[in-house]
């Protein structure tokens, strides 16, 4: 499933310098990362809902706190601090008993997150064309620590600390853009989902929407200009 006619994506080949890609979701796999070290602390805690579904409310509910955070856009929460604060909530809500230590250790498994299958020889090939580059919501320190386990060699990473913002505030994308030296149309910002292509494409850029659970991306203005299945399906349209 490709949505972009061979006359266009040889234009859009032609106008971008930088693949920039969101890692969180895009680049490592969370939910199953995450449902991978719940499940064991959970069934410790003698828990007997599903995993996968802790993960899931502990994911939305952090979405919704750096959403408010990057609207208020006063002072910028860091990711871990709002990943403990999601945790420590669904942690309440199902009524799990629990420490802060133990908050601490389960968002600190997100520096341990490893790519999906298909990603890392799918930036080799898209390496030999283009920059790539992570823009991240999460924090520099994590970012720089997650190397380490996800062994994806990056040209640049960038983390929304750097705009006191997390995306899709406008600020986050045109601070990255910035930093790497290159027009907003030179870059095709590449997300799993779809609130990052949204913001990436309504600040300027162009976008590649991974749809990995074949979803639905909406009746927004800001569509991508690439929609594929994976991140294998990418590289065979742009190199």
């Amino acid at each position: 499933m490709t949505d972009i006619a061979a006359a266009d994506i040889t234009a859009l080949k032609a106008d971008i310098k930088v693949c920039m890609f969101d890692q969180y979701g895009t680049v490592v796999d969370m939910q199953k990362g995450l449902t991978e070290v719940a499940t064991p602390y959970l069934q410790g805690k003698g828990w007997t809902g599903r995993p996968d579904a802790f993960v899931t409310w502990w994911r939305r509910t952090h979405f919704e706190n750096s959403m408010i955070d990057a609207l208020l856009h006063t002072t910028h929460t860091s990711y871990r601090e709002i990943g403990q604060r999601a945790v420590d909530y669904t942690l309440e809500r199902a009524g799990i008993a629990h420490t802060q230590a133990e908050v601490e250790a389960l968002v600190e498994a997100i520096v341990r997150l490893q790519p999906f299958p298909d990603v890392p020889q799918a930036l080799v090939r898209l390496r030999s064309r283009y920059k790539l580059v992570v823009l991240s919501n999460g924090d520099p320190d994590m970012l720089e620590a997650a190397k380490a386990w996800h062994k994806v060699p990056f040209d640049e990473v960038i983390s929304v600390a750097a705009a006191q913002s997390f995306k899709p505030h406008v600020a986050t994308y045109t601070k990255a853009a910035e930093i790497l030296g290159v027009r907003m149309d030179q870059v095709l910002f590449v997300a799993n989902h779809a609130f990052d292509c949204i913001g990436a494409k309504a600040a300027g850029m162009r976008t590649a929407f991974i749809d990995r659970r074949s979803r639905p991306f909406g009746a927004t203005p800001h569509q991508p200009d690439i929609r594929v299945p994976d991140m294998a399906s990418l590289a065979d349209l742009m190199v």
